[in-house]
């Protein structure tokens, strides 16, 4: 849809544009504006946890820039004059996470609409020049994921009313919690070479998109991506979203995968919500960066590693 439209600006503040997670607008030597916006349908039944989540997923792409988040604006699309408890359960989960973040919301904009969307848009600050952007890993980087993957299949699976409660809510656990705490494990060891968050592209689709920008190979280790409890299950029953199919066409192209069975590319390639950072480390920080998740109590895993060679992604078993 981009493709035939001039997206440069002769604006030499404007350090990233649509190419990363976040727009990243130059104020001063010190100070860089970071700027994203996410909204999306309900993906679970329960109201608060949607608002949550949906606030959750649009933090996250300030903590995969380095950034700290700021101010947010409430995205609402809703039924005028209906269902008002639940539109304001929604946004009371949105705001918590805001609080929970350190930011302040500071307005939004609501519309009717038969089908209930939110979400918001999040303004982050940072330095300039201590941006984390998607393009620096180096060949013998190791790759880790913070959170499990799985979050599309179950979400399906609330639609169809076939997820057991409990893999619900420990799929609900996840994508409530923000990246904030992985975000400051990797700062805390000294950054990231590289680091994207894992959403709607999936696991596959954003390891592409870092893959891509930064000129070299990701080898993903499929048996060390962590996945959560019942969500194997129900791809292998065929509850998958249409959006994992259309990211596991989009990465075909580029993806060499042999001896790993069709359901886990189909989790690799799940269309996920809120999902954690995928960082590109220096092996001599990963360590380092190990002992301070699990002191935030984040669940890091290392998933493979970055190799020298034409951008593309090899899956191994």
């Amino acid at each position: 849809m981009l493709a035939g439209m001039d997206l440069h600006f002769d604006d030499p503040n404007l350090l990233l544009g649509v190419t990363d997670d976040a727009g990243v607008y130059r104020l001063d030597a010190t100070t860089a504006l970071v700027q994203t916006v996410d909204f999306f349908t309900p993906i679970v039944d329960d109201p608060y946890f949607f608002g949550r989540i949906a606030a959750v997923n649009a933090l996250s792409d300030v903590y995969a820039m380095g950034a700290r988040p700021l101010t947010a604006l409430n995205l609402v699309a809703f039924p005028q004059g209906q269902y008002l408890d639940m539109l304001q359960a929604i946004l009371q989960g949105g705001l918590d996470a805001i609080r929970e973040a350190g930011a302040v919301l500071v307005g939004g904009h609501t519309i009717d609409d038969a089908e209930p969307k939110y979400g918001m848009a999040v303004t982050g600050l940072a330095h300039p020049d201590r941006i984390w952007t998607k393009a620096g890993a180096r060949p013998g980087d190791d790759l880790y994921l913070t959170k499990p993957v799985g979050t599309g299949v179950i979400s399906r699976g609330i639609k169809d009313a076939v997820a057991p409660e409990a893999v619900i809510a420990e799929a609900t656990r996840s994508m409530a919690r923000l990246n904030r705490d992985a975000a400051e494990a990797a700062r805390a060891c000294g950054g990231p070479d590289a680091v994207t968050d894992v959403t709607g592209f999936g696991l596959l689709g954003h390891a592409w998109e870092m893959a891509r920008e930064s000129g070299v190979a990701l080898h993903i280790e499929a048996a060390a991506v962590p996945v959560l409890p019942g969500a194997r299950e129900l791809a292998a029953a065929g509850v998958v979203p249409g959006g994992s199919h259309a990211n596991r066409a989009f990465v075909e192209p580029h993806l060499r995968a042999e001896g790993v069975d069709p359901v886990t590319l189909t989790l690799l390639a799940d269309a996920v919500t809120a999902g954690g950072l995928l960082l590109a480390l220096d092996p001599g920080r990963s360590l380092a960066f190990e002992a301070e998740s699990r002191a935030r109590g984040v669940d890091a895993r290392r998933i493979g590693r970055v190799e020298a060679a034409a951008a593309m992604l090899v899956v191994s078993p």
